[in-house]
């Protein structure tokens, strides 16, 4: 169960950054671009999608790099990271797998009780 923590945690890191790394340019657009605001929408906390759109990735690479090692700690950065980005982004085409990973993956290294074997 750590190992399959380990590797959802870290692919929904990555497939996190990708939508970490949109988000971030999207609200620099609008920061250079005000005027975008008015077609588009804005956004109504850019502090807090820029700050995730950092933190959330990282606590999901970092708790799956320690879901072998450390799965108390592991699970609960991971499943931080899940909650994070479920407030932050929302439930949508393409944050779901990113959640859902993170997700399972923390539940999964809470689980586990002994190390894998070999």
């Amino acid at each position: 169960m750590r190992n399959a923590a380990l590797t959802l945690g870290l692919i929904g890191g990555l497939w996190g950054m990708l939508v970490g790394f949109f988000s971030f340019g999207y609200t620099d657009l609008l920061i250079r671009y005000p005027e975008l605001a008015e077609y588009t929408g804005g956004v109504a906390n850019m502090g807090l999608i820029r700050a995730m759109s950092l933190l959330a990735p990282v606590l999901a690479i970092a708790g799956g790099a320690m879901a072998r090692s450390a799965n108390l700690a592991a699970g609960v950065l991971l499943l931080i990271s899940a909650t994070g980005m479920y407030f932050t982004f929302g439930f949508g085409v393409f944050t779901m797998f990113p959640i859902a990973m993170c997700g399972l993956a923390g539940v999964l290294a809470l689980a586990a009780r002994q190390p894998d074997p070999h």
